[in-house]
């Protein structure tokens, strides 16, 4: 395991960079972890795919299926890349705090 430093504060994170313990998730930890994925600005847009990602985890245990992401925020996968670059699994879920997806998201 290895550390992200979130102004002065070291949090876990697996070999592929999402947060060990989602119940350290805050907004501070959002914006450091956009900015390692390459998302300079966090808008209102992202705002809605990291809440909705974040509100399904905590429902069901998983995150949702791509389909399913974009029916309920109303983004088709081509704004969701440019959300976030890296896809909904590795960028949006990462920054959501969720664990590493085992499937598709």
């Amino acid at each position: 395991m290895s550390y992200v430093d979130v102004n002065g504060k070291q949090i876990e994170v697996d070999e592929d960079g999402f947060i060990c313990d989602p119940d350290l998730w805050n907004e501070e930890i959002v914006r450091c972890f956009a900015r390692l994925e390459g998302v300079d600005e966090l808008t209102d847009d992202h705002w809605k795919v990291i809440h909705y990602l974040r509100g399904y985890y905590r429902q069901f245990g998983i995150a949702p299926m791509i389909r399913k992401l974009c029916k309920e925020t109303g983004f088709n996968l081509q704004r969701i890349y440019e959300l976030f670059p890296s896809g909904p699994a590795k960028g949006a879920c990462k920054l959501a705090g969720l664990p590493k997806p085992t499937g598709c998201v």
